[in-house]
């Protein structure tokens, strides 16, 4: 069995400010990180467990500068993995290409405007007010799982705060396994568990899982429209934003929204990232 595990920072258990996740703040190199590192280490741990013969993690937390996708702490890693760091969230494919079983989430945060959302956000929470696949609303879990699903790789279990674990059966289906690791109370304040039981229960839910591959989700394929073809919209906060997709193929601007098509969710992704 091959596993994928992408890590974030905002849903780790006891990470309730921006100061925990930013690069250059007391709370990021004090509490932040090692939090985040507590988090994924317990997923790679379960992930040995159930016996993976391949175990691929990315950080996909972008702290600011040269801390972007480079937030876990390199000398407290757990062995038996394959860390990618560097790498733009969301963006890193090759494991899904190789044909990897399945997609974990770590440390996942809600979409923007979500009242219960710890450090809620999509994407970008400077520049990114809304986004959508098709026409649903989405925040980073529906977008992490299309990638996947695109090819053919199913997401089976997030962990974050008890609004990700919503968007999670909204998304995915009642059936996908969640660990809550806190409560909101809201953007900046939580009901947390301590590190000593959130990594547990991770280590012990992935361990689970990946050891009844009966009971996973199936892959999330969002249908495309009547010409065979899937929207991914993003609506910018500021007009300026939208300046450097104009005249790229594949992607239409209209305001503050910027739209790319494809056959698939991944070819609509990488056409507005990346053509």
């Amino acid at each position: 069995m091959k596993v994928v595990i992408w890590g974030d920072m905002e849903g780790i258990s006891c990470v309730t400010r921006w100061g925990h996740v930013n690069r250059g703040h007391y709370l990021y190199e004090t509490e932040g990180r090692a939090l985040y590192t507590g988090d994924i280490n317990a997923a790679v741990r379960g992930a040995k467990r159930a016996g993976a013969d391949e175990i691929v993690v990315v950080d996909g937390h972008g702290a600011g500068d040269d801390s972007s996708f480079n937030s876990l702490i390199k000398e407290r890693l757990e062995p038996g993995a394959n860390y990618v760091f560097g790498h733009r969230w969301g963006c890193f494919v090759k494991p899904f290409q190789e044909g990897y079983d399945c997609l974990i989430l770590i440390g996942t945060h809600a979409r923007a405007g979500v009242a219960d959302g710890v450090l809620c956000h999509t994407m970008s929470s400077v520049s990114w007010h809304n986004a959508w696949i098709g026409d649903r609303v989405t925040g980073e879990i529906g977008i992490s799982a299309a990638i996947a699903g695109a090819f053919n790789v199913p997401c089976i279990m997030v962990s974050g705060d008890a609004a990700v674990a919503r968007d999670a059966r909204d998304f995915l289906g009642e059936n996908v396994v969640t660990a809550q690791v806190k409560v909101g109370c809201n953007r900046e304040s939580a009901m947390c568990m301590p590190p000593a039981d959130s990594t547990k229960m991770i280590e012990d839910k992935v361990a689970s899982l990946l050891q009844n591959k009966a009971s996973w989700v199936k892959p999330y394929v969002p249908p495309t429209d009547k010409d065979g073809l899937l929207r991914f919209t993003v609506e910018f906060l500021q007009p300026d934003r939208v300046e450097s997709f104009i005249g790229k193929e594949g992607v239409t601007v209209d305001g503050r929204k910027v739209t790319s098509v494809g056959k698939n969710f991944w070819e609509a992704w990488d056409r507005y990232f990346h053509h």
